[in-house]
């Protein structure tokens, strides 16, 4: 029976670990030959002691499957180019590019440093951008020359990044840069046949599991709602070619559920044809807003 990914390459950024190695594995499973990055850092970012890219590049080829390790950092130029020719200089393609690397340093937003927001803003959101602008480039000069791929992207945002959340304010930033850099590259790049998508999702990894104890701890039995792999299959059916026609999108996931998600759109408006006083506007500022839908609610209020 043929596999869903059957003969793709695939490309997983952060995947030693958590998600990135679910998504790895799925994707493995599923047919792929699999390019496993990862630059073994610790959860705020700082150099450790192992690399862990290789040991799922080991679970891999125990199952039978393909794959390599990349240890380079993807939110560099150099280490972003040299992952897309890891792909093609392994295996001749690249078909799927999932972009899931990061780290974080929390803080409220006075006892912040600058060093903080500028660490978590680079690891996610320039190491988005790197990857797919190179990824990119390697599709724009396939169609150029006739050979117009299936290739797929998939983002990793967060509902930090759609609603906010109380002591992220550098994460929460970044992972909502990345819901406006994903559609505009699926605006972009369909033209060279490239699908550009992106996930919020809700999962036990090494950044959720402290910060959220409380709803990350694995059951004593039964369905495990928060298991990494639990978000797998949606970035799977993503990458593949069966999710032809499906670009430009956010979808939150969590345990068995998926949701469309529906950004910004416009609510109740109001119009005089002339310019506003303070006062006017105030007052016709505040009967819009009676008349809006309330917003979601910051995560951790």
């Amino acid at each position: 029976m043929s596999r869903m990914c059957e003969g793709r390459v695939v490309v997983v950024t952060g995947a030693g670990r958590g998600l990135g190695r679910a998504h790895a594995l799925a994707f493995a499973a599923e047919g792929a030959k699999v390019v496993v990055n990862d630059l073994g850092v610790g959860l705020d970012g700082t150099p450790g002691a192992d690399g862990p890219s290789r040991h799922v590049v080991e679970e891999i080829r125990a199952a039978g499957g393909e794959a390599i390790a990349h240890g380079g950092d993807v939110a560099t130029s150099a280490g972003a180019a040299s992952l897309v020719a890891a792909a093609l200089d392994t295996y001749g393609r690249l078909d799927t590019l999932v972009n899931n690397a990061g780290f974080l340093r929390d803080r409220m937003l006075v006892n912040l440093d600058e060093d903080d927001w500028d660490a978590v803003v680079r690891v996610h959101l320039k190491g988005h951008f790197l990857p797919l602008k190179h990824a990119a480039a390697h599709w724009r000069a396939e169609a150029k020359a006739g050979r117009i791929p299936a290739a797929r992207i998939v983002n990793t945002s967060s509902g930090a990044g759609l609603l906010g959340s109380v002591g992220q304010s550098n994460y929460s930033a970044a992972k909502a840069g990345i819901v406006g850099l994903t559609l505009v590259a699926a605006a972009e790049l369909a033209r060279y046949g490239v699908q550009v998508n992106a996930i919020a999702p809700a999962a036990r990894t090494r950044m959720t599991e402290r910060t959220f104890a409380d709803t990350m701890t694995a059951p004593g039995s039964g369905f495990d709602a928060m298991a990494p792999e639990n978000v797998s299959p949606l970035v799977v059916w993503l990458g593949a070619e069966q999710s032809a026609g499906v670009t430009g999108r956010v979808f939150e996931t969590e345990g068995g559920r998926i949701t469309v998600m529906e950004g910004w759109r416009a609510g109740p408006s109001a119009d005089q044809g002339a310019r506003w006083t303070p006062g006017e506007v105030g007052e016709a500022a505040r009967k819009l807003l009676g008349e809006a839908e309330t917003p979601g609610q910051v995560y951790g209020t």
